[in-house]
């Protein structure tokens, strides 16, 4: 990742943060299969801003979106198996 030329002290926010944020609370919303997405994506931003050495900012929003991607992830598969469990089951 190319970091532009910055005054010394002065950070960018990192391009996905607010994509990661935004996905996890879709996922955590509405639709659940973009958790793992978020998680995926929120991971790899979270490398990059370590990596980054202070360069770029936006760790708490892109925590957040991590937290809610495996949130949302872990509801989808509670969800998948409760409805696996109704269609094998019946009206149980």
């Amino acid at each position: 990742m190319v970091i532009p030329n910055q005054p010394i002290g002065q950070t960018i926010e990192h391009p996905r943060a607010t994509m990661v944020l935004v996905l996890g609370v879709v996922s955590l919303m509405c639709c659940g299969v973009l958790g793992p997405v978020a998680w995926a994506l929120g991971k790899q931003a979270l490398d990059q801003i370590n990596a980054s050495g202070g360069a770029l900012s936006g760790r708490a929003q892109v925590m957040v979106g991590y937290i809610l991607g495996v949130i949302g992830t872990v509801m989808m598969i509670i969800w998948a198996l409760l409805f696996l469990l109704v269609m094998i089951g019946g009206n149980a």
